[in-house]
């Protein structure tokens, strides 16, 4: 049976679990999210899980929380609180009313995988970047499909000046080419979480560091490279060689849910930029004395990269 401090689990996180002071409470990680559906992880194994009491507010548990759990005699199990999170990437809850949904939480780092083919899309990588660094987690950039692309040189060019400072890695999940690449960022304890579109092979990537099959993979439409939804639902599994791993549904249209922290960070020549700015509170738009925009008259700023 696997130990949950090849979870995750240390010191902070059981004084946090001791301080809620809740009798027969154990820890337990959040390996399952569908709609309201859960499954966790204990000492005592994984069983389906439902939330009660308080928790059944806006602080619902996600994919990778620890939690305080009370496990039940018919095999299934109570969580009665979330504990403290050191990461979790949000985005905006579909719908009418805004509001934040949490992806995954306490997370080392997110992998934000992009497809090599006709879906290629730089901004979407930079929104992709921003969510990464708002999460708290540190971003990894992976371009798949290099079977598929007649310029990877150029593609990666593209896709590391929309993500300065963030290690790029190409690889072919179809051909197992290069996925090894990732074992640098899973240890014992460690948490990568993937991120990216429908059909860029978050999955085949994930069955290819488990050494196995697990996750369900699909076929893109021709002509578009645009995947189906084969994963509906979040899910954490461990990897036989250390650390474990999330897999997220496809994520096509992003609205980032955070401060400007994560933007900062994704766009740090533009700060720069800004801080000549005749106006404290210039927001690049049509101001007198804009730094930014006369940096696009010059040519050293893409205005595409000023829009996104």
């Amino acid at each position: 049976m696997i130990s949950l401090e090849t979870l995750g689990w240390d010191e902070p996180f059981a004084r946090a679990l001791e301080e809620l002071a809740m009798e027969d409470a154990l820890p337990a990680r959040v390996t399952w999210q569908s709609a309201y559906s859960y499954r966790i992880i204990s000492g005592e194994g994984e069983r389906p899980a439902e939330v009660i009491g308080k928790v059944k507010g806006s602080d619902r548990p996600a994919v990778g929380d620890w939690v305080a759990a009370r496990l039940l005699p018919d095999g299934g199990a109570s969580i009665l609180a979330v504990l403290p999170r050191r990461s979790g990437f949000s985005r905006q809850a579909a719908g009418k009313a805004t509001s934040e949904q949490v992806v995954a939480a306490n997370i080392d780092h997110v992998v934000i995988v992009c497809g090599l083919d006709a879906d290629f899309n730089v901004r979407r990588i930079e929104r992709y970047i921003t969510l990464a660094y708002n999460s708290g987690a540190s971003p990894v950039l992976v371009l798949n499909k290099t079977d598929l692309c007649e310029d990877v040189a150029g593609s990666t060019a593209q896709a590391a000046a929309a993500a300065p400072g963030v290690p790029v890695h190409t690889m072919s999940a179809l051909k197992n080419e290069g996925v090894h690449l990732l074992n640098q960022y899973l240890d014992h304890g460690r948490t990568m979480a993937f991120l990216g579109s429908s059909g860029t092979g978050k999955s085949t990537i994930i069955n290819h560091l488990l050494g196995e099959d697990r996750m369900r993979v699909g076929n893109v439409r021709e002509g578009n490279s645009k995947g189906r939804h084969t994963t509906t639902h979040r899910e954490l599994v461990a990897v036989p060689a250390g650390g474990v791993v999330i897999d997220t549904p496809g994520m096509r249209e992003i609205q980032v849910w955070g401060d400007e922290v994560g933007l900062a960070d994704a766009f740090p020549e533009i700060l720069q930029l800004a801080a000549s700015c005749r106006f404290r509170d210039c927001r690049h738009e049509s101001e007198p004395g804009c730094a930014v925009l006369d940096a696009v008259d010059r040519g050293q700023l893409e205005r595409e990269r000023l829009d996104s």
